[in-house]
């Protein structure tokens, strides 16, 4: 029988968790219940910690929870975190969030992305990574796209790894003669060192507990991380250019600055600048 208000889960990767209000109890194995008592208590809701983590006890969790999200720590359900678990009474499914969905608009339109946006790279992003680190400078791009800057920051001597977490820009990028890896910079680790980390109009996809776990990652992989992101309020599905869904995060400054200082960052250049109705940051920051 279909359950006509399923059960979620939250797999989270880090104890970030953006709307705390809608937790209704954190549950935990053996080996993590010291973090999940801690998290409860952040949270102000309950703790339980199971035995263990087989079929049974997550029936029992899902039956008790329908209609609301719940925490699981410390238990390897084989899924890339974080990630949403729902159960609909058939069975488990992965619900994807926000950004899962916006990459698979990238997925259906990326040829169509490439016809859309200007050919010359961003060279105000460029140039405050240049201002930071030298030619040679070993750089991993984030969301790399259709590799237009990547091209750029070849021509200016940089070691540039391109990264994208669509199939359909890395497949791309290799059809034009370059190296492309599949890489979700919310997921994936990022391997490294590398001297610097540069991301073009990636970050505004994401949400703001995913950007945390981003930027926190980015500050154990590189001493230098230079982004472009969009300024404004809230966010935003829009179906401008691609006729696709795409979700799109805003910022103000005072709030971005505050999340790269508590995500290991210190400010060096915070900068706008105006393209058609948006204003857009660009940032350099090095790690603290």
């Amino acid at each position: 029988m279909n359950l006509i208000c399923p059960a979620r889960i939250l797999l989270p990767l880090d104890l970030t968790v953006d709307d705390a209000e809608r937790i209704a109890q954190v549950y935990a194995a053996p080996p993590a219940a010291s973090v999940g008592e801690r998290l409860a208590e952040r949270l102000g809701v309950r703790l339980t910690v199971i035995p263990s983590a087989d079929e049974a006890e997550l029936q029992s969790i899902a039956d008790l929870h329908r209609g609301e999200t719940v925490v699981l720590l410390g238990v390897d359900l084989g899924l890339r975190l974080p990630a949403v678990v729902e159960h609909s009474g058939d069975g488990w499914s992965v619900v994807p969030n926000d950004n899962d969905l916006t990459l698979a608009t990238y997925e259906q339109a990326a040829e169509r992305f490439r016809e859309s946006i200007p050919t010359e790279p961003n060279h105000l992003v460029i140039d405050l990574l240049a201002e930071a680190v030298a030619p040679g400078a070993r750089v991993l791009e984030l969301g790399s796209g259709t590799g237009r800057d990547a091209i750029e920051l070849e021509r200016r001597g940089f070691v540039v790894r391109r990264t994208d977490a669509t199939r359909a820009f890395v497949e791309m990028m290799r059809a034009d003669g370059y190296d492309a890896e599949l890489l979700n910079a919310v997921t994936d680790d990022f391997g490294g060192p590398y001297d610097a980390i540069f991301a073009d109009a990636v970050f505004l996809h994401l949400d703001r507990t995913q950007l945390a776990q981003v930027l926190r990652k980015a500050a154990q992989a590189a001493p230098v991380l230079a982004f472009a992101t969009r300024e404004g309020d809230g966010e935003e599905w829009s179906n401008r250019r691609l006729d696709l869904p795409r979700h799109f995060v805003h910022w103000q400054e005072e709030p971005l600055q505050d999340l790269l200082t508590t995500t290991g960052w210190t400010v060096q250049t915070f900068a706008r600048s105006q393209s058609g109705d948006f204003t857009w940051f660009h940032v350099l920051a090095t790690r603290s």
